[in-house]
């Protein structure tokens, strides 16, 4: 833990190399497309209007334009990101850093203190803190990452632009550790939309460890490896929390999405968009059975009837209905008239999952799946694909996550007002000043 508050605490500005930088200007700018798409949501919207006057400050609900406290915007915008499944993630932190930690940087960082440069330092940092915490531990089987070691990353984020010493980093992580969740990993299988706030309880409990080290609150020795090796978990590598530290950077081994869904179905998606690519005359009813081979976390999401949008999301078998039906896996896919369609789901009926042990002994360097579809008339249809495209070693372009984010903002913003974010985001480096993006995110929906 010494030598990662060291990095967060001691490393200055110019020695963070410039495609370090540019990338995390990347993840912020695709965090903020996933929080407005999120936002309208009707649980995350009923949520902003209960409590976004209960708080009194300058920090927003981004997407609605809603002024409030740090701490219930940080929630707000954490929850609102993670609601549409489209927030990037860590493969080999097995979660997602970024809505981890914006959220809370974006509540708390001020144009007239900080520079662009500033807030790109502070996501780097407290992403780093996160995935590296996230690398260095092996959860429960029962648990769901989120929410876990998230406050971690948000608490070492704040703290990097508050300029306190490496003692106070440290002991603002092992402090953190004692403040993450013990959410329940069914949430996500069962539709138990519970599991979307996870994210936004570690932003603000990221801002109240930030607040304690202030106040001169100090934790265990080493409360990480405690809550991470003996708690929530038995084992955690702490080499892995200096392995190539300071040349390794984990904003570079992030992985993008394209599909609306969780990442466990996205080895299964990729293969089947190489199938449908030269197949185009089957119908649903055509369809005998899809067969997917993939790893083992993947077969574990099987329900073909989910109760709801989350459930959906947490679904290989709907995740390959709607995308032959649809044919499409965005956000409209897996709308909650999508989840209840007769033909999907009857579809759905007819996709079988099936975990193949050498796919899963790949992971996590990759995300393997294969796909075989048989109609009814004996012809087969195969696709394979190694790892999810997105991934570090597969990324999309920059223009590809643009559309992305167009995409998403268009659920609240004018065009024009996405672009100007975008922008925004992607020439912080050379800010001196985060107010301009400040400014931005603080317009409500199709107001500009």
């Amino acid at each position: 833990m010494d030598h990662l508050g060291l990095l967060a605490a001691k490393t200055a500005a110019a020695s963070v190399p410039a495609d370090v930088r540019a990338k995390s200007a990347l993840i912020l700018a695709d965090t903020i497309g996933s929080i407005v798409g999120g936002a309208p949501e009707l649980e995350v919207c009923a949520l902003a209007k209960r409590l976004a006057g209960e708080g009194r400050g300058n920090a927003v609900a981004i997407g609605r334009g809603l002024q409030t406290s740090p701490k219930i915007a940080a929630l707000l915008n954490g929850t609102a990101g993670t609601a549409l499944e489209m927030d990037e993630g860590h493969q080999f932190a097995k979660g997602h850093p970024a809505i981890h930690v914006i959220p809370a940087l974006l509540a708390t960082v001020t144009g007239a203190k900080h520079s662009g440069q500033d807030l790109l330092d502070a996501i780097t940092m407290g992403y780093e803190a996160a995935a590296r915490v996230g690398t260095a531990t092996s959860l429960r089987p029962s648990m769901h990452p989120h929410g876990t070691w998230g406050a971690i990353g948000a608490a070492v984020g704040v703290l990097r632009l508050s300029g306190v010493s490496a003692e106070q980093h440290r002991d603002a992580m092992n402090m953190a550790a004692s403040l993450g969740s013990t959410p329940s990993r069914n949430t996500m299988l069962e539709g138990g939309t519970v599991r979307n706030i996870f994210a936004g309880v570690s932003n603000q409990m990221g801002l109240i460890v930030a607040d304690l080290v202030e106040a001169g609150f100090c934790g265990d020795r080493d409360g990480v490896a405690q809550v991470f090796g003996k708690t929530v978990s038995d084992t955690f590598d702490e080499t892995e929390l200096s392995h190539d530290l300071g040349s390794r950077w984990e904003v570079m081994r992030n992985y993008f999405k394209m599909h609306s869904c969780c990442r466990f179905n996205h080895a299964a998606l990729d293969a089947l968009d190489l199938l449908l690519e030269d197949v185009t005359d089957i119908m649903p009813d055509d369809i005998a059975k899809i067969m997917v081979d993939t790893y083992g976390m993947a077969v574990e999401l099987d329900d073909p009837t989910p109760r709801n949008v989350l459930a959906a999301k947490f679904s290989v078998p709907f995740a390959i209905a709607t995308r032959f039906v649809n044919g499409s896996t965005s956000v409209d896919s897996f709308a909650a008239e999508r989840v209840s369609d007769e033909t999907t789901l009857a579809l759905a009926q007819r996709v079988e999952l099936r975990e193949d042990k050498e796919m899963s002994a790949r992971l996590p360097d990759e995300r393997p799946a294969r796909v075989c579809l048989t109609t009814r008339d004996g012809r087969k249809f195969t696709a394979e694909i190694r790892t999810n495209r997105g991934d570090y070693r597969d990324p999309f372009t920059v223009n590809q996550l643009h559309k992305k984010f167009l995409s998403l903002s268009a659920r609240l913003w004018s065009q024009d007002h996405s672009e100007a974010v975008w922008s925004a985001c992607l020439g912080l480096d050379g800010a001196e000043s985060a107010a301009h993006l400040l400014n931005l995110l603080q317009i409500g929906e199709r107001s500009a």
